[in-house]
C-alpha cells in the first residue's frame, strides 16, 4: 500500500504525544522568508548580523566604485575603481551564496530532526 506525504504525517502525528506533536508541527515546511530569516536564530545569530551587515557595508562600496568610475577623468582611475566595484560586487555575490548555504544546513538540520522524531515514534510502538 502507498501513501502520500500527507498521510505518512498525519500517521505520525496520530501516533505522537501532544507535545511531540506540537514539536512536529514546528518542523514543518517553512517559505522562503521563514528559511531566510531563520538563519538569523541560534547561537551564530551574531556573526550572521554581522556578516549581513558587512555585506551591505560592502554594497555602498560598490556604488561608491560605479559613481567613481562614471566621474572619472582617466582610463587608469577607470580601470581601478571598476576592479574594485567587481570586487565588492563578486564579494557581496559570495555572501548571498554563503546565506542561502546556511539556509540549505537549516533545512537539512530540520529534515534530520523529523527522521529523528519518526524513528522514537515507531521505536515506541513497538
Amino acid at each position: 500500500m502507498k501513501h502520500t506525504d500527507e498521510q505518512i504525517d498525519k500517521i505520525i502525528h496520530d501516533a505522537l504525544s501532544k507535545e511531540e506533536a506540537q514539536f512536529y508541527d514546528q518542523l514543518g515546511e517553512q517559505n522562503i522568508l521563514d528559511m531566510s530569516l531563520g538563519v538569523f536564530q541560534g547561537k551564530n545569530k551574531g556573526f550572521y548580523v554581522m556578516i549581513l551587515i558587512v555585506s551591505f557595508v560592502i554594497f555602498g562600496f560598490f556604488i561608491f566604485c560605479a559613481i567613481e568610475f562614471y566621474n572619472a577623468e582617466t582610463t587608469r582611475d577607470m580601470l581601478i575603481y571598476g576592479a574594485m566595484g567587481g570586487w565588492a560586487i563578486i564579494s557581496v555575490g559570495f555572501v548571498k551564496i554563503w546565506h542561502w548555504l546556511q539556509m540549505n544546513t537549516n533545512s537539512l538540520l530540520r529534515e534530520i530532526k523529523r527522521l529523528e522524531l519518526q524513528i522514537a515514534a515507531m521505536a515506541a510502538q513497538k
